[in-house]
């Protein structure tokens, strides 16, 4: 009985200990993984966030950024990193696509995070070289039914958003194009402009000003509604691949384990900065979409990376690519 009281003592010691440190939480900083290098857009928007997440909780969020391997790395640093709150992890859609491109990915998406919120969507355009054949989508559709195989479609790497956006396309349209992959979208644009490659699709961030400037020609956007900045271009739904979605959204992650109080903490915080008067303005100039408050929510993001991963899987595979 001495023994089995003594036990339960330590045992309620450590529950006080832990809440003690959960409500006390942050008394340090945190370190906010980015998965890619700084200046590349999903590291904008992680520094553009830190700051008015560091006010809100009292310590400075820090921005990391440990690039490799399509984030693969980042990824599995954060999902073995201690579960305190101390480390959290921004990523855009390649963790729903990292299960299918890699056959030996050290992490499970679903298994081995907690959940934060959705953060910011950021569309994409199907442009091509100024002076591609085809005025519009409709030319767009008949032109690659008799020279599909004479086309090439630039990409900014395996796994890249603009190489999984050109997966889908040919699938929806019901061709095979000559993909070129490159070791960027700065890269890919390049060739674009440079015309020695017929069309690519990339970030709005990167293709409003050259849209504009008529110095590329766009075929549709890749969201269900036109956007505010470009409302002459339609989507690409609407001119007939019904159903055709591809956004960037991001998400924010935590360990796994990590304790639900610190979990809430975050959230509330993401929600704060996304809220953000100056946050909000630069992401609208930057033509990206804050994601609806429902979906800055644990479950949420939880819900879209599911829906993410049952959607990109086959498309990945049916494509036969993957990195080891």
């Amino acid at each position: 009985m001495r023994i089995l009281k003594t036990l339960l003592a330590a045992s309620l010691a450590a529950f006080s200990l832990a809440a003690a440190a959960q409500s006390t939480w942050p008394d340090h900083p945190i370190a906010l993984v980015v998965p890619f290098a700084a200046g590349g857009p999903t590291d904008v928007v992680a520094r553009m966030i830190a700051i008015p997440m560091s006010k809100s909780l009292g310590q400075t969020v820090a921005v990391e950024n440990a690039v490799g391997a399509g984030g693969t790395i980042a990824a599995t640093k954060v999902a073995r990193a201690k579960p305190d709150g101390y480390t959290i992890f921004l990523h855009h859609m390649g963790m729903s696509t990292a299960p299918a491109l890699y056959k030996k990915l050290q992490f499970d998406p679903l298994k081995d995070f907690e959940y934060i919120g959705q953060v910011v969507d950021v569309p994409m355009t199907l442009l091509a070289r100024k002076d591609f054949p085809a005025e519009n989508f409709a030319e767009l559709r008949d032109y690659l039914k008799t020279n599909g195989n004479k086309v090439s479609l630039a990409n900014a790497g395996l796994g890249a958003v603009s190489h999984l956006c050109g997966l889908l396309f040919m699938s929806q349209m019901g061709v095979e194009l000559t993909t070129v992959p490159f070791s960027g979208t700065g890269p890919a644009m390049n060739a674009l402009l440079g015309k020695q490659v017929d069309l690519l699709c990339d970030q709005t961030t990167q293709t409003v000003p050259l849209i504009k400037s008529g110095r590329v020609k766009v075929f549709g956007v890749t969201v269900p509604n036109r956007l505010e900045v470009l409302p002459d271009v339609p989507t690409l739904d609407e001119q007939g691949l019904k159903g055709f979605e591809v956004k960037v959204w991001h998400g924010m992650y935590a360990p796994k384990g990590t304790p639900p109080q610190v979990i809430e903490k975050l959230n509330a915080a993401l929600k704060v900065a996304m809220q953000d008067p100056d946050v909000k303005r630069r992401l609208t100039e930057l033509s990206s979409d804050i994601a609806p408050m429902d979906k800055i929510s644990p479950q949420g993001l939880k819900t879209q990376l599911e829906s993410e991963i049952n959607r990109w899987g086959p498309v990945i595979r049916k494509a036969g690519v993957y990195a080891d």
